[in-house]
């Protein structure tokens, strides 16, 4: 008998066998159960997630000699038909070859006709985005109103693709990429069923690689038992999917650790010379730098799956929180960046020279000594079981821990005040703060400008740290006289001057508003009225919204020009505003225009004036608000002026 791949030969037969897709199998087993069946289904999701197994299956539900029910017997004639692919009334349609409105008359020519054997005929349709718009419209009626033994079961890897007439016609279900542990699980109940000896790491490394797809798991399975020779191990898939080797990660780390731009140069040397692909290198140092983020938060929530999780928590205890942010973000950018480079592996040095350059300088990091090998067990019986899933602890963990600091980070200020507690951190250990007489207090600027920043606390008040007073004290450039005490500053906000600062700059408002002439009567205001009725723009529009209305009759309009605009003002200015003043009277008149200030509002000013009065009520209810003034009594805190704006 001929060989049969794993990816056929390891088909799902029932719902069941399924792997994953939980969402989509429980609507179906209890529309089965309760007989609340729809006419057509629509399965979307990526190749190899189980789209037409499930179609499968559902046709077998629903025509099994036993009756319909979401677990057919498997065993009836109509049932091992169905697995062979050879039952009448399924009828299995590729779009991707049959997109022509001829073939889909053909096919709804027969729909009338009863089933021959089963109990519906069902229509298949796999790939249905690939058919034409007409044959979508000759599709629509039949797909609203089948007949009764008519079931539509339609896939595709690309939903977007299809008329919204044809979606509203379906019941949808998305079926979801399968986890990679899943895959794993399933790869290796499949290896042990067919007696293949098998190494986790090449499991999980087949999984990865999958990206969610369990047929694609299955043929690279299948090509590294023929890689391998009847097994699979590590060694032989890595080379077989030209992955990169997890130790050569951690070596890349380590240099970093050490600061060692030599030995990071060496380490890319020897990856080049396996031609690996760089973007995936940088991928797979993204991923362990994740994993360490992990460990540092929640040392428990890391898996062991491929026997790194030593190398990921000595990591974790060396590496600073900073730099392994920094590092993750320098690698996220540089991956992107990487095409752009002259070459990928040039690119590749630049990014974790970029990473060694920049780290932060001042950040602590534990000596560390490099750790063995990952070894890699082999497994023959089982796979041992992931660890496991700690989301909801860890979410409330993290709940936590935010509480405590926030409760950590809110010292207040008090008269006659020996020690100030301040933030420690989670991980280290609390340390004696030497008390001084009074701490010092940096001085705030009574002339700052006006702006609501509330300071973080734990730099409110300043405590100096007893490795630091002998270098204040060397330090010719600072003098006390900047610093206040405790009891110094409380005095100093209880004198108000931050709401003297904040009242500042609507004095200089009001100052602008009495220098604008007053509001304009007479012609000038008939003038500000014919202006916003007059339908200029440009230079123009500025031209005449800086000019007054001084005498006008029947033959002719004298306007004052601010001499500020004459570098503006031509002839061509003037044709145009005498034109347009033309147009809305409806008879011609000569205009005249005087360089020389205006002797009252023009409409400029009439703006301006409305701006700064829609400011300064905007301001004034700012700061009348009780809220924003606990604000800044409680928290010193400085209002903003310029982010202030009218509604």
């Amino acid at each position: 008998m001929s060989y049969q791949v794993l990816a056929r030969k390891w088909r799902p037969h029932n719902f069941h066998e399924m792997v994953g897709q939980t969402h989509v199998l429980r609507a179906l087993i209890n529309a089965l159960d309760t007989g609340r069946l729809h006419h057509a289904y629509l399965f979307t999701g990526t190749r190899g997630v189980g789209k037409t197994t499930i179609s499968r299956i559902l046709t077998k539900c629903l025509n099994c000699e036993q009756g319909v029910s979401s677990t057919p017997c498997g065993i009836c004639a109509t049932c091992v038909e169905i697995d062979e692919g050879r039952f009448i009334d399924l009828i299995e349609v590729d779009g991707a070859s049959r997109t022509k409105v001829e073939d889909t008359r053909e096919l709804l020519e027969n729909i009338q006709y009863a089933p021959t054997r089963g109990r519906f005929k069902v229509y298949l349709i796999d790939e249905v985005h690939m058919l034409s718009s007409h044959s979508f419209n000759a599709l629509l009626k039949t797909l609203e109103e089948p007949p009764p033994h008519v079931k539509f079961l339609l896939a595709t890897t690309d939903p977007q693709k299809l008329p919204v007439t044809i979606l509203s016609r379906c019941l949808q279900f998305a079926l979801k990429n399968i986890a990679a542990d899943r895959i794993v699980e399933h790869l290796a109940h499949v290896l042990e069923a067919e007696k293949i000896p098998y190494e986790k790491e090449a499991l999980w490394l087949l999984g990865r690689s999958a990206q969610g797809s369990m047929r694609d798991a299955m043929s690279l399975t299948d090509q590294a038992i023929a890689f391998g020779g009847e097994k699979v191990n590590t060694a032989d898939v890595r080379d077989m999917l030209g992955t990169l080797d997890q130790n050569q990660v951690y070596e890349l780390l380590f240099a970093l650790l050490e600061g060692d731009a030599k030995q990071l140069l060496v380490i890319i040397k020897q990856l080049a010379e396996q031609s690996p692909d760089w973007i995936d290198v940088l991928a797979e140092l993204l991923n362990v730098l994740h994993r360490i983020a992990i460990a540092q938060i929640l040392p428990d929530a890391v898996d062991d799956s491929i026997g790194d999780k030593e190398q990921i928590i000595a990591l974790a205890q060396a590496l600073p929180a900073e730099d392994v942010q920094f590092y993750y973000q320098v690698g996220l950018v540089g991956r992107r960046d990487l095409p752009l480079a002259a070459s990928s592996q040039q690119g590749f040095e630049m990014v974790l020279l970029r990473m060694l350059a920049f780290r932060p300088a001042n950040a602590e990091r534990a000596p560390i000594t490099p750790l063995k090998k990952i070894e890699v067990a082999q497994v023959s019986e089982q796979i041992p079981e992931t660890a496991e899933k700690k989301t909801l602890d860890n979410v409330k963990a993290t709940q936590q821990t935010e509480q405590v600091v926030a409760k950590a980070v809110e010292p207040e200020l008090k008269k006659d005040v020996q020690e100030v507690p301040v933030a420690v951190d989670a991980e280290t250990k609390p340390q004696p703060i030497i008390s001084s007489p009074e701490p010092l207090l940096e001085k705030p600027a009574i002339t700052t400008p006006a702006k609501i920043e509330v300071e973080q606390q734990t730099t409110q008040p300043k405590v100096v740290a007893p490795s630091l007073i002998d270098e204040q004290e060397d330090n010719a450039t600072e003098s006390e006289d900047e610093y206040l005490s405790i009891d110094e500053y409380q005095s100093f906000l209880d004198q108000g001057f931050v709401e003297s600062d904040v009242t500042t700059n609507i004095a200089d408002k009001i100052d602008l508003l009495d220098s604008l002439p007053p509001p304009a009567t007479g012609l000038a205001a008939e003038w500000i009225e014919l202006f916003a009725a007059l339908k200029l723009s440009g230079i123009t529009a500025s031209i005449a919204s800086n000019c007054s209305l001084i005498s006008k009759d029947n033959q002719q309009w004298v306007l004052q020009l601010d001499p500020t605009q004459q570098a503006l003002f031509s002839d061509n200015q003037k044709k145009r505003i005498s034109e347009a003043i033309n147009t809305y009277l409806g008879h011609n008149v000569n205009l005249k225009i005087i360089i020389e200030k205006p002797a009252q509002e023009t409409p400029a000013q009439r703006e301006q004036r409305k701006k700064i009065e829609l400011q300064k009520a905007a301001e004034r209810a700012i700061l009348e608000d009780p809220i924003l003034q606990q604000l800044m009594d409680k928290f010193s805190a400085k209002l903003d002026e310029e982010s202030i704006k009218p509604l």
